[in-house]
């Protein structure tokens, strides 16, 4: 689950403008996002297995101060809708991309709307597993295909292992690697994660096999997001506008069918988000007023259709759909803060733990992620100002 979140429209977007403008340059941001993806998901999966409960509902109901309650509720609200919201209108315009390079682009002004009514139906229904499944199946083929391709460019070894593990940033490349972290690092899935895992492990022994499936899950994941960069960097082009040039870092592998095979990917990875980002919404937003979780419920359903139909709104302006994708994935790593520090604040509450709590090295590795969090975002946000 967390893996698919972030092998998205948004992942294919960003690392291949990442590959392309900064070669290897920038594979040191995502060794870093997986590293912080696994702490904090271990930390959420953590949470929900010893509980038995959302960490939205934990923190309403640990928090003695009721001015408290209602101003760290309305944090977590202002940042899982805001950040669902703008993360949903890059998913409907991967999604519309992928059409885009299926079909052409004679109706893209419709694509927007025709992607929100079918994540509409799905959501409304509430059958969309089955679909699910075989639109994640297309998304995987589609990284493995990136992986292959990544291969078959024959990359520099060492330059390689440099680029993972020596930070360097270029000039111009912070909201690139704020992008290449909220790309990886989804904060609503942190509330997500606390509030299924328990749908799979019921007791504390099976906490060894969650820390043991998100770890794995999220490496294969980041790796596929190298190897996008990795197959970018060999694009012989020095910007990216389109589908087209997007489908450059597929050629090797499908040559002139490249395109059409991206556009099946985006268009699978664009719908399996657009129902999954309001659904989460409307998971936090049930835990943190106290609904009952009912998929057809009146105020669930309010939830996730503000999320997609403020998506679909935003996806239909006349922006670059590139850059669109690319705000998307800033914004989510701007409000990561806001959501980890609630997540640590929880994870080291002896009465909800117990010997469960975090450790010293743990909160180190957190008190670690949530600076850097903050030092790249008070540093992209001068930076949007400079630009005004």
């Amino acid at each position: 689950m967390v893996a698919a979140a972030f092998i998205g429209p948004g992942t294919v977007t960003v690392c291949t403008l990442a590959g392309v403008s900064y070669g290897y340059q920038l594979l040191w941001a995502m060794t870093l996002s997986i590293v912080a993806t696994i702490v904090l998901q271990e930390m959420a999966a953590r949470i929900g297995i010893i509980t038995q409960q959302g960490l939205a509902t934990l923190i309403k109901d640990t928090l003695p101060n009721p001015a408290l309650k209602k101003g760290a509720l309305f944090l977590i609200l202002s940042a899982i809708v805001l950040g669902n919201a703008a993360y949903e209108a890059g998913n409907i315009t991967g999604a519309s991309l992928g059409l885009t390079g299926l079909f052409g682009g004679g109706g893209d002004r419709y694509y927007p709307l025709l992607i929100g009514l079918i994540a509409f139906g799905l959501l409304y229904i509430g059958n969309y597993r089955i679909l699910e499944r075989c639109l994640i199946g297309l998304v995987l083929l589609m990284s493995v295909s990136f992986l292959l391709t990544a291969m078959l460019t024959k990359p520099d070894v060492w330059a390689l292992l440099k680029g993972m593990f020596v930070p360097v940033v270029p000039s111009d490349s912070l909201l690139t690697i704020i992008a290449l972290i909220g790309t990886t690092v989804v904060p609503y899935n942190l509330f997500l994660h606390a509030a299924l895992v328990k749908e799979k492990w019921q007791g504390v022994d099976q906490l060894p096999l969650a820390r043991k499936d998100t770890v794995i899950s999220i490496v294969l994941g980041g790796l596929v997001s190298m190897g996008i960069m990795v197959a970018a960097s060999a694009i012989e082009t020095d910007q990216v506008k389109g589908i087209a040039d997007l489908a450059k870092g597929l050629q090797p592998l499908y040559g002139r069918f490249a395109g059409i095979f991206l556009g099946i990917g985006l268009f699978a990875a664009g719908i399996t988000s657009t129902v999954t980002a309001p659904l989460a919404a409307a998971y936090v937003a049930s835990n943190c007023f106290g609904w009952k979780i009912d998929l057809k419920g009146g105020r669930f359903r309010a939830s996730w259709m503000l999320i997609l139909l403020t998506g679909i709104a935003t996806a239909s302006l006349e922006i670059s759909p590139i850059e669109l994708i690319r705000f998307a994935q800033v914004a989510n790593g701007l409000l990561l803060p806001v959501i980890v520090l609630f997540l640590w604040w929880i994870v080291n509450r002896s009465e909800l733990l117990g010997d469960f709590k975090n450790t010293r090295w743990q909160n180190i590795l957190t008190a670690m992620i949530v600076l850097g969090c903050f030092v790249l975002g008070i540093k992209s946000i001068a930076k949007v100002l400079a630009l005004l």
